[in-house]
């Protein structure tokens, strides 16, 4: 079953989140990732949340999500993200 990423990303510190921004993808591609969506234009049409910056990952199953997500490939930018970026992100399973 597919699983995906969902981030909220409020960025901080642009100029440090750019590395971020530019090394992510690679590291996504290598686990079979995909972005679904990468901070397009966000629109309310209900409730009291109001994210920044919405990302949706695709990946083949949670497995392989979290691989990615506690890989070595991964721990440098996210670090960099953590640093540059609050962020809320939730694992979903779906279809």
């Amino acid at each position: 079953m597919a699983a995906y990423v969902i981030a909220d990303v409020n960025v901080n510190n642009p100029e440090l989140f750019k590395k971020y921004f530019e090394q992510v993808p690679g590291t996504i591609e290598q686990y079979g990732g995909k972005y679904l969506v990468r901070g397009g234009k966000v629109e309310k049409s209900e409730g009291d949340w109001e994210p920044s910056r919405f990302v949706i990952i695709e990946f083949q199953d949670m497995a392989t999500l979290k691989k990615w997500y506690s890989s070595q490939e991964y721990s440098g930018p996210l670090q960099i993200r953590k640093e540059s970026a609050d962020t809320n992100v939730l694992f979903v399973e779906g279809i």
